[in-house]
């Protein structure tokens, strides 16, 4: 079993910048694709970035974010610069128990989920 925890979100005027967290607990984490998603009121959920032995990036925050993980504190971290005020959403983090492959832009793909955390832009 995985617990995942995010941390991070927050109110901030567009074009600023913030950092997501995302601490694993649990399993060997080393081994997990960890990915972020978001889900904005009223919308489905939807595909920000993942990591495992490569990257991906939704269009729509490629440039803008950048994914990374820092293995020996079992955390993954989402640097969101540049926001805009479409990028208010409730963050998940996600992970796969399989750590290869380009990771999956699907959540059915994901095994774990954190709880979530808020990030509102204004403009």
């Amino acid at each position: 079993q995985v617990q995942l925890v995010e941390s991070g979100g927050g109110l901030v005027q567009a074009g600023d910048s913030l950092r997501l967290s995302c601490t694993a607990s649990g399993r060997t984490f080393i081994t997990y694709t960890m990915a972020w998603f978001r889900q904005a009121p009223g919308k489905g959920r939807e595909f920000v970035s993942g990591i495992s032995r490569s990257t991906r990036y939704a269009d729509s925050v490629e440039g803008r974010f950048t994914i990374s993980r820092e293995t020996a504190k079992n955390t993954v971290y989402l640097q969101m610069n540049s926001l805009k005020p479409e990028d208010t959403a409730t963050y998940y983090c996600a992970a796969r128990g399989v750590g290869w492959g380009t990771p999956p832009n699907s959540g059915d793909a994901y095994d774990y989920w954190g709880q979530g955390t808020q990030v509102t832009v204004s403009s």
